[in-house]
């Protein structure tokens, strides 16, 4: 997947200067090509999908968040006001949208809510320090579709884009498949190849969201908001205990495992192995 340039502070406004005027240096006009140039389809550029766009005003932050998502080949914009958000979500609606609650010492639920408003339907990953459940409802309520407590771990901010991504796609799925494993979502069956797997309703939730996640780390506090729907995360080893008996079921003797433990990180189940 082609790359789109990064954008930072001081880059952005030079960007919209050379976009307007036409003056700036050729690197300044082709970022500002990519930023605020023509719409194509439903991409900035050529047929390429349309990037991420990061709202982030801490430089170090930004870069390192912006790093881990062009690892797994997403493009990424950043932008840093109010102004340059909504002016690039209007213009050009991004994939995802990864926002700091904190902008500039001001709350940025309510630029949230005014996209909102605007009938914006991007899907939209909050990412704060604010951590008690009234802040968190607060930014659900507000039209974040999910959101991530700081410090966080890369690799779970990259998984949540990636569910986000998905979950439009995915909506209206009827039957999921992952490798060797068939799910049918009218019927609540699992087949693993021709095998026919006997699952509990946790378990069988819990394989879903597996299977609407795969080859990506999920962390145990991924699956206590997601699949238990706990709002506060206790000190309990439920997670481990139902993820070791779904294993028995889905990776009996003889088979390739196809959930893995992450040692430190979570777990990830195979598409294939």
């Amino acid at each position: 997947m082609p790359s789109f340039d990064i954008f930072y502070g001081e880059k952005i406004g030079r960007s919209r200067a050379a976009a307007e005027t036409g003056i700036g240096s050729g690197f300044e006009a082709a970022s500002a090509a990519l930023l605020f140039g023509p719409k194509i389809g439903n991409a900035v550029a050529g047929n390429s999908p349309p990037p991420i766009l990061l709202v982030e005003d801490e430089f170090d932050m930004a870069q390192e968040i912006s790093l881990a998502l062009e690892r797994k080949g997403y493009a990424v914009r950043i932008a840093e006001t109010e102004a340059e958000v909504l002016a690039a979500a209007r213009a050009h609606p991004p994939a995802v949208m990864i926002v700091d609650r904190m902008l500039r010492g001001t709350d940025s639920l309510s630029m949230i809510e005014t996209l909102r408003s605007e009938g914006n339907r991007v899907p939209m990953l909050v990412i704060s320090a604010l951590s008690s459940v009234d802040e968190r409802i607060h930014g659900l309520k507000a039209g974040g579709d999910d959101y991530l407590v700081k410090p966080f771990v890369m690799d779970e901010l990259v998984a949540r884009v990636e569910a986000l991504r998905r979950r439009v796609s995915d909506a209206r799925a009827t039957s999921l498949k992952v490798g060797p494993l068939s799910m049918d979502l009218i019927d609540r069956s699992v087949r693993r190849g021709d095998r026919l797997l006997s699952l509990l309703p946790r378990e069988f939730n819990l394989l879903e969201y597996f299977m609407r996640h795969p080859n990506q780390i999920i962390t145990r506090a991924m699956l206590l908001e997601d699949v238990w729907h706990y709002r506060t995360l206790p000190q309990t080893n439920v997670v481990d205990v139902h993820i070791g008996k779904l294993r028995r079921k889905v990776d009996v003797p003889g088979e390739p495992p196809l959930i893995e433990t992450v040692r430190s990180a979570g777990f990830m189940l195979h598409g294939e192995k």
